[in-house]
């Protein structure tokens, strides 16, 4: 009679597998910055056309859809430059104490979800992500009604990484 070998459950991306060793802050993959700087390049753009163009071509006397323009283009290229930034600022880490993500520069926000209260894990990619390779992880959370912490952009073989992390971690959690 022969054995069948074991199934073993997925192993661990190496770069996952030292971030979880190391507990250091991972940053979020560099394809996943044209996707955030195209988003809050258009979220500057069409105010700044619209907003700051018109009170600019109505207080300089100046016509007005060449001024909506140059603002618009200007707001553009902030928003780009401000996206890229953004994206830069987000991070993420796996330890002993549960998952955490931190975003931001001058007002840093840094959210931990202890293991013990994740209920369950998604992944949501959109055509642009699926594209790139890219994912979100949604880890929701017990508590509150629709407490969820997302992380966006996440390389997709970390995000199913993470996401298969932490369902163990909580199934064996479960299991005690």
């Amino acid at each position: 009679m022969t054995e069948s070998p074991a199934v073993a459950p997925p192993a661990l991306d190496t770069n996952l597998h030292d971030a979880i060793a190391t507990a250091d802050w991972q940053p979020l993959p560099r394809r996943g910055a044209l996707l955030y700087a195209i988003g809050a390049g258009f979220a500057f753009a069409i105010p700044s056309g619209f907003g700051i163009g018109m009170l600019v071509s109505g207080l300089a006397d100046t016509p007005r859809i060449p001024t909506a323009i140059a603002a618009g283009v200007a707001g553009l290229l902030l928003g780009v430059y401000v996206g890229l930034l953004r994206h830069r600022r987000i991070g993420w880490k796996l330890d002993a104490d549960g998952f955490a993500t931190r975003r931001g520069g001058l007002w840093r926000t840094e959210t931990l979800v202890p293991v013990s209260r994740v209920q369950h894990l998604d992944l949501e990619r959109g055509p642009l992500e699926r594209k790139l390779g890219l994912a979100t992880l949604v880890v929701h959370t017990a508590g509150t009604r629709m407490a969820a912490v997302k992380l966006p952009l996440l390389a997709l073989d970390d995000a199913e990484a993470l996401r298969a992390h932490l369902a163990r971690q909580v199934e064996a959690d479960d299991a005690l």
